[in-house]
Parts: structure tokens; C-alpha cells; sequence
């Protein structure tokens, strides 16, 4: 009874964790246009929800080995469901550089203000991908345009766009109340602007 019970438990989790890895590329669909393969700790939910899973729902599986599964099964859990909320509400990929000078492709939210389009990252982030003054593609519902960010380092500005950003993404308010996200930015953030290049 008891193997029967761990038995069910493990292709349970098993299943559960499939159904994650498998959002975690899915949910990206349901932008508009182009979109981003997950990357980093995204592609690490993705992959390895798939791939536990699996490893969960085979038969064969030696008992100490399941239990070892199970107990990882948590941390590519949060990975991957990480990695599907933050892609629910609209993100926008920004085409840029880094510093070995290979492309890269940013995923980030987005908020408006009568003055324009607002990003914010970690100041490292930025300047890796030289971001401040260049001219750069965003891809936004599904409409490629030429932009140039603009740097905003003050803390005033920053302060009250990553506020936007937190009242607009339900994501990051779920995950700023379990301590996931920050509710208030950090001192190594910035924002930054994204001007429409001359000419359009």
C-alpha cells in the first residue's frame, strides 16, 4: 500500500511538472509575432520540469531515485512557474548587443507615461549591453520598431517606474508579497527610456 501510494505521488508530481515545463515554452505563443526561446534560470524551469518529469513517470524508476526527484522537484518547480507567470502579461523583447558583441535578445516589461515607453533593469544589465544612446529594435504586439533607450540613473525616476511596473504586472506583485520580487527599487536599478529614432 505504502509503494502504492508513493508510486501515485511520483506520477502525479511527475505529470504536474511536465504540464509546467511544457507552459513554460507554450505560454510564449500567445504573444504576438516573434518570441523569445527561454533562456538562463528560464530555460533551466522549462527543460528541467520536462525532463524530471519524465523521469518521474517511468515505471522502471528505482525507488531511492524517485524520492531523489521528488525532492529537486521543488526547485525546477519555482523555476518553471516562474518562467510561465512572467510571460501571462505583455512583454517586450529588445534586441541589443552584449559585450562579447553577440546578439541578444532582452525580455522585459513594459510601462507607458505621457512621456513615453519605460523599461528598468539592473544597472550591470544595462551597461553590458551598451543600451544608453544606441539604436535598437523592440519588438512590442507584435510590431518591430527602431528605438533608442535613454538612461534615467535618479532615483526618482527609477523609484517610479519600477512602482508602474509592479501595479501593472500581477507577477510581480504576487511575488514581491513572498519576497520574490522587489516591491520598491533596488539602489542598483535604472530605467530607461525608449525614444523613437529619428525619422520613425
Amino acid at each position: 500500500m505504502e509503494s502504492s501510494s508513493s508510486s501515485k505521488l511520483q506520477t502525479g508530481v511527475g505529470w504536474g511538472l511536465i504540464a509546467v515545463g511544457i507552459a513554460v515554452f507554450a505560454v510564449r505563443f500567445q504573444h504576438e509575432g516573434a518570441y523569445a526561446m527561454p533562456r538562463g534560470g528560464n530555460l533551466f524551469g522549462g527543460a528541467g520540469a520536462v525532463l524530471l518529469g519524465s523521469l518521474l513517470v517511468w515505471f522502471a524508476l528505482p525507488r531511492w531515485l524517485g524520492w531523489l526527484a521528488l525532492a529537486a522537484s521543488p526547485v525546477v518547480l519555482f523555476f518553471g512557474l516562474y518562467a510561465t507567470m512572467a510571460e501571462l502579461e505583455e512583454v517586450v523583447s529588445l534586441y541589443a548587443t552584449d559585450s562579447a558583441g553577440q546578439p541578444a535578445e532582452l525580455r522585459l516589461w513594459i510601462v507607458d507615461r505621457d512621456d513615453g515607453e519605460w523599461v528598468g533593469m539592473p544597472a550591470t544589465k544595462a551597461i553590458e549591453h551598451s543600451l544608453d544612446g544606441e539604436q535598437l529594435e523592440v519588438l512590442r504586439a507584435g510590431e518591430t520598431r527602431c528605438v533608442i533607450p535613454v538612461l534615467h540613473e535618479d532615483r526618482a525616476t527609477v523609484t517610479v517606474i519600477h512602482a508602474q511596473k509592479v501595479a501593472k504586472y500581477a507577477v510581480a506583485r504576487a511575488s514581491a508579497a513572498i519576497g520574490l520580487y522587489p516591491s520598491e527599487a533596488p539602489e542598483t536599478s535604472v530605467s530607461l527610456r525608449l525614444d523613437p529614432c529619428p525619422g520613425g
